[in-house]
């Protein structure tokens, strides 16, 4: 093992193919030894594109309506889908008025294709990554649980839930995919009191002292640096004021007690896209790289560690 370990964390990709691809070729531009992307994997909707009768298609997306002619333009039509993270799923008229009636079998067929998807980017990992760069992977709050096994299938790609993980030099990460409560309901999310009886077992995992742990958690501290975001009304719409957008902490308290209790080597966080950044809680050093994944663009902390621990970091985006 060289003397230096360099990490790429990045989270938050929500589906978007652009943002994928860039991560996985982290390793060949940049020299990564690892990289990991934690949380937060799948798309947000599903977009039908009508095959009509006269064998051309056609979708509205993003406030405008596409045509193609041929599969060629169709494909051109899918790229543009997946670009920002959405899902394109050809189909007839008749079949979509059906689907729109039928709201439990258009969950259904968004996991099955977010599951599906999954799979497809796991086994990219697989071909487009060098063999001698780790791989770690594993959902967010957003994601539907049926997504962990599409993870888990592969021989190469680490599933880093569950376990706590060998990275370098002796040091290892415990991970964590539930927020605290969020408007929106998501798959895994839960009380602060649950938040922290899951971390407490968490911290069962690691065979190594505190301080030579990460704590790869997909929600960020509360009270930090890391977990500003927008405030929102009773319509879950913006507050602005004449001096702008109001923000607000919105992360863990579980999650800043236990880093602060336990003062880890690191902690490595997401969840909240406006909030790149860096702070400390006590001799911790905590991130969040942000995530813009809407315009297709990577964001990630690029960190480099040693026998002694973290050595240096800095951000990457593009």
């Amino acid at each position: 093992m060289s003397d230096i370990v360099k990490m790429f964390f990045a989270t938050d990709c929500h589906g978007s193919e652009p943002v994928w691809r860039k991560w996985l070729s982290v390793p060949s531009m940049y020299g990564a030894d690892i990289i990991v992307l934690a949380g937060d994997l799948t798309g947000k909707m599903i977009v039908p594109i009508l095959k009509m009768d006269d064998g051309s298609y056609g979708a509205k997306a993003f406030g405008k309506t596409y045509k193609a002619k041929n599969e060629q333009e169709l494909n051109e039509i899918e790229e543009k889908i997946r670009f920002s993270g959405y899902y394109p799923i050809v189909t007839t008229r008749e079949e979509a008025l059906s689907m729109k009636n039928d709201p439990k079998r258009v969950d259904k067929l968004f996991e099955d294709v977010a599951v599906d998807n999954i799979r497809r980017w796991v086994k990219l990992a697989e071909e487009k990554v060098p063999s001698n760069t780790k791989i770690f992977m594993m959902p967010g709050n957003d994601d539907n649980p049926k997504v962990d096994e599409a993870i888990k299938e592969s021989n190469r790609v680490v599933y880093l839930l569950g376990k706590a993980v060998d990275v370098c030099f002796g040091f290892q990460m415990i991970s964590m995919d539930f927020s605290n409560p969020t408007p929106w309901k998501s798959p895994r999310e839960c009380s602060e009191e649950e938040l922290a009886k899951k971390l407490e077992d968490l911290k069962t995992l690691p065979t190594v002292p505190q301080n030579k742990v990460m704590c790869n958690f997909h929600c960020p501290p509360f009270g930090t640096r890391l977990d500003l975001a927008p405030k929102l009304d009773r319509n879950l719409k913006p507050v602005t004021t004449l001096t702008g957008m109001e923000m607000d902490h919105v992360g863990s308290t579980a999650i800043f007690n236990f880093i602060k209790e336990n003062q880890p080597l690191v902690g490595l966080h997401g969840h909240i896209h406006e909030s790149a950044g860096t702070d400390q809680i006590g001799n911790t050093f905590v991130i969040n790289p942000g995530s813009e994944y809407g315009e297709g663009v990577l964001t990630g902390m690029m960190l480099e560690f040693s026998q002694k621990g973290l050595e240096k970091w800095w951000r990457l985006s593009g």
